[in-house]
């Protein structure tokens, strides 16, 4: 099983078109050692050949230029998408469905009632789409089983409730739903192996502990290093908690609770902030993560599991 990131930074992306932070403004002078990069996607197969799709970022076609994989050429017109998940309804996880019209036959869409709900009504994408290839929705469950994904016999996967906030468009926003926002295990039949994918989490629960810990490997929020970072920036009045994202940092942040985890899981930072220090590779921050066997994914990054 291969699991390609093809995205790695948070809304936005790396750098920010409008940012001038010390990062972004930073990477534009050539004055920091970092890399670019897209908004937070992953691709999973279990063949090679036909992917599963997690979020559609905004950036989702560049992504496919990036990843020969993803457009096989078999016929005239092709891909290697064989369906797309969401964990979420956010903006820079759902945009780049819209890119994705032209594809000749009804894209299978897994999702949560409620994340499709939101994009039935408070962005109404699918109705959108409903002139164009149309969607084929396919409700996930969440904190049920393993389920199959269609086009892809060889994986399976299990939706988790995880505590964090719908989009701002989302008429929900401020009365947030279990299913707003999942977590996923993503497993390896044949191998039994796991990996355990979050880009959006404001808390860990000790639920949530225990599963990790029987992965292989986790893929986690990695978007603040503070909860004031974007206050202290000027950038926004709202706290990385307040946006439903843990930060890095601090006695409860994510850190403290991946050191928990046992040795022999992998420990994988994603959906990057562009204001995040941990861009910076030779940071204070990157290197304290070094220290505890925290690793920062990056796009192009593939995992074998």
């Amino acid at each position: 099983m291969q699991l390609r990131v093809l995205g790695s930074a948070a809304g936005g992306g790396f750098p920010q078109w409008n940012c001038n932070c010390p990062n972004c403004d930073g990477f534009r002078r050539s004055s920091i050692a970092a890399q670019p990069r897209t908004q937070s996607s992953i691709a999973v197969t279990d063949n090679g050949q036909d992917w599963l799709l997690v979020n559609a970022s905004p950036d989702v076609l560049t992504q496919i230029r990036a990843n020969p994989e993803l457009q096989p050429a078999r016929a005239v017109r092709d891909s290697a998408i064989a369906a797309v998940l969401l964990m979420d309804a956010q903006i820079d996880h759902v945009t780049g469905l819209l890119m994705l019209r032209e594809r000749h036959s009804p894209l299978p869409l897994l999702a949560t009632p409620e994340v499709l709900s939101d994009l039935e009504e408070g962005f109404p994408i699918t109705r959108v789409l409903s002139h164009y290839c149309g969607v084929k929705a396919l409700p996930l469950q969440p904190d049920g089983g393993l389920q199959d994904v269609p086009g892809l016999p060889g994986l399976q996967v299990r939706p988790v409730v995880l505590s964090s906030k719908p989009p701002p468009y989302s008429a929900f926003r401020n009365h947030p739903r279990p299913g707003d926002n999942i977590g996923l295990v993503i497993e390896n039949p044949a191998s039994q192996t796991r990996v355990f994918y979050a880009p959006g989490l404001g808390e860990v629960t000790p639920f949530l502990m225990e599963l990790m810990a029987t992965c292989q490997i986790v893929l986690v929020d990695g978007t603040f290093w503070s909860d004031d970072e974007m206050q202290r920036f000027g950038l926004s009045k709202k706290t990385a908690t307040d946006m439903g994202h843990l930060p890095q940092s601090g006695p409860l942040g994510m850190i403290a609770h991946l050191d928990r985890l046992p040795a022999g899981v992998r420990k994988i930072l994603i959906h990057i902030n562009n204001t995040n220090p941990i861009l910076r590779e030779d940071s204070a921050e990157r290197a304290l993560l070094a220290g505890r066997g925290i690793e920062v994914a990056w796009d192009g990054m593939d995992l074998f599991f």
